[in-house]
């Protein structure tokens, strides 16, 4: 992994920790307790946490106690001369998630444009078969169906730009209905414009109250539906609705936010949302150009 990229991270990292420590200070209750309060500093501070974290994400590695052990340990020496444990390092994870969560909201989504995709994907906790014996995510996760068949775990619903940067996403159990998040104004509050998503979110409620809000949601019609008339324009976006496809394959394959081997659902959170900041890092993300939509270009089509 080159070390400038590294070194970029940690500094945009701990320059955002630093903030998010002055602005939480006189803010957090502290607990009642008559003994005083140990103020010990860690070995390994959030940001050296994060920069991990992600850096874990970016690589090739499947396992995190391989990759801490035998590369962050070995190979990283001068950028964390001071590690910890692997079994302290999954401590500090849950210590950490709060400032990641707040990191990816405020510093690694993207901006509207006018052209969005929606689409979900599942998160899988472990095999169909074992979902009666999982007890990490028992009354968390659920049974679901996606395009590929019955899943148990947790589906991650996200919005995207034509650039392929993520503007907002949610987490909800394997069951919940892809229409279900659009239905909250806080889920689509940065979100303006064209909406393209597939045939699961067709609603005519949905449209309704989407368009109130700046919305133009446009689908594919199912086969029972009555024809109604598209714009062109609308039509070769909404052929590019692969691109969301793209993304979510970039997500789970590079990015790794999918695996079956969490032991704390916090931990899960953590590598999640470490996944969802290590794609905004990526050199290339999947993008659309739509300079090449032009009017000669449409003319023709429509012809």
């Amino acid at each position: 992994m080159n070390k400038d990229k590294i070194t970029e991270i940690f500094y945009i990292i701990d320059e955002f920790c630093q903030e998010f420590e002055s602005a939480k200070e006189g803010h957090v209750v502290s607990k009642s307790c008559d003994k005083k309060a140990r103020n010990r500093s860690f070995k390994l501070n959030d940001s050296e946490v994060m920069t991990i974290l992600v850096l874990f994400h970016l690589g090739n590695f499947r396992c995190l106690k391989h990759f801490y052990i035998n590369y962050v340990q070995v190979h990283l020496k001068s950028e964390f001369p001071q590690t910890v444990s692997y079994n302290r390092f999954v401590e500090l994870q849950q210590k950490a998630i709060v400032p990641l969560c707040c990191f990816l909201k405020m510093v690694c989504l993207g901006k509207c444009t006018g052209v969005s995709f929606i689409d979900s994907t599942p998160i899988r906790v472990c095999h169909i078969k074992r979902e009666k014996q999982n007890k990490v995510f028992k009354g968390i996760a659920s049974k679901g169906q996606c395009s590929i068949g019955w899943f148990f775990g947790l589906k991650l619903h996200i919005v995207i730009n034509d650039k392929g940067e993520i503007l907002t996403f949610l987490l909800t159990p394997g069951n919940t209905d892809d229409r279900e998040p659009l239905k909250s104004k806080k889920f689509h509050d940065k979100v303006f414009g064209k909406l393209f998503g597939d045939k699961g979110y067709i609603s005519k409620d949905l449209f309704e109250s989407l368009f109130i809000d700046g919305i133009h949601l446009i689908t594919k019609l199912k086969k029972n539906m009555k024809n109604c008339l598209m714009h062109t324009a609308d039509k070769l976006l909404l052929r590019k609705r692969a691109l969301i496809e793209c993304v979510n394959d970039q997500l789970k394959n590079i990015c790794q936010i999918e695996h079956s081997r969490h032991r704390s659902f916090d931990n899960f959170l953590t590598n999640l949302i470490a996944g969802l900041i290590a794609y905004s890092y990526l050199d290339k993300k999947p993008s659309l150009k739509t300079d090449i939509i032009d009017d000669e270009r449409v003319k023709k089509i429509a012809a």
